[in-house]
């Protein structure tokens, strides 16, 4: 029987830091068809578990793995996924992986901002169609960001990133955070709003909050409602901060007037009456998919896994 500590894999890590893994480890790779039950039997005696946000890793995990797992190494910067209480009860570390898909992330937060404000999904399903007939001049009629007001939801990492890269643009931003963050204020002239202003002064609302109990449904029927009738709302950061039916409902009436998400509470599935709108630019949750971003997370993962199994701390704790 091997010596070594034994890796569990619950679905796929790019080989970058899967390959790091297998110098030290004997590593057991799972598959992207992720059965339940089949986890449950292969991480029996796991001394460490890598889990990403389709990985519920629940009470019920933690103890089929049993008391030699010794850290949960979430290929995410989010970790709803993970009950954290129930790991520290069982001194199970819980790391994630900040910084490195910053950069992906903001530039297609920008990306499905500009999709929706400019109607690109429309006019390429009308084109794909063969329902475009040529140029006219009130036709797909968008907005500008040039101008625009800007309200950023969370300004860590990625919200900040975000404010950088829409400074080309020349927008006002706005940001509701639980906090001032007075050196982003200074250096990119953001300013600080309740969010209750913040919905309400904007044109482009984006969202980088984490999920918690108290973010769910953080935009709701109230939250709809105080938003501008032609503004646009781009989620990114998890599916479970908006409420989808009050959102595919305010769309139909306008109120905001586009929306272009990238996560969903309940995915795979798509909520129907979002799918059924033409004024939303819809994404399979690709914040992270570039190359570098998804080779920086697997190799963050594994020195996480490293350092813990090593007696170490976690590089990047949660």
């Amino acid at each position: 029987m091997s010596a070594r500590h034994r890796v569990v894999v619950a679905r796929y890590l790019p080989a970058a830091g899967r390959e790091r893994l297998a110098e030290r480890f004997d590593v057991d790779e799972g598959t992207a068809a992720l059965d339940r039950a089949e986890l449950m039997r292969r991480v029996a005696g796991a001394d460490a578990l890598v889990a990403d946000p389709t990985v519920a890793v629940d009470a019920d995990l933690l103890d089929a793995a049993g008391p030699r797992l010794r850290v949960v190494a979430n290929f995410a910067v989010g970790y709803d996924n993970v009950d954290v209480d129930a790991c520290r009860a069982r001194r199970v570390a819980v790391t994630n992986t900040p910084d490195v898909l910053t950069n992906a992330t903001a530039e297609l937060t920008v990306a499905l901002m500009l999709a929706a404000a400019r109607r690109l999904g429309e006019g390429e399903r009308l084109l794909r169609a063969g329902r475009w007939t040529g140029w006219e001049p009130g036709q797909l009629l968008g907005r500008e960001l040039s101008g625009a007001v800007v309200g950023i939801v969370g300004l860590g990492r990625i919200g900040t990133r975000v404010a950088e890269l829409l400074r080309g643009f020349g927008v006002e931003s706005l940001y509701a955070a639980r906090s001032r963050h007075l050196e982003a204020e200074e250096r990119l002239g953001a300013r600080h709003a309740t969010l209750e202003d913040l919905l309400a002064e904007s044109d482009v609302v984006t969202l980088h909050a984490p999920l918690t109990p108290e973010t769910r449904h953080l935009i709701d029927r109230d939250a709809l409602a105080r938003m501008k009738p032609g503004a646009v709302l781009v989620n990114t950061s998890r599916g479970g901060l908006v409420d989808a039916a009050a959102l595919a409902d305010a769309l139909a009436r306008g109120r905001p007037a586009a929306a272009a998400l990238d996560v969903y509470e309940e995915e795979p599935r798509v909520p129907e009456e979002l799918l059924a709108l033409e004024q939303v630019v819809l994404a399979p949750h690709m914040g992270s998919a570039t190359t570098a971003a998804r080779d920086g997370m697997a190799l963050l993962v594994a020195d996480n896994v490293i350092a813990v199994l090593g007696g170490g701390a976690p590089v990047t704790p949660v």
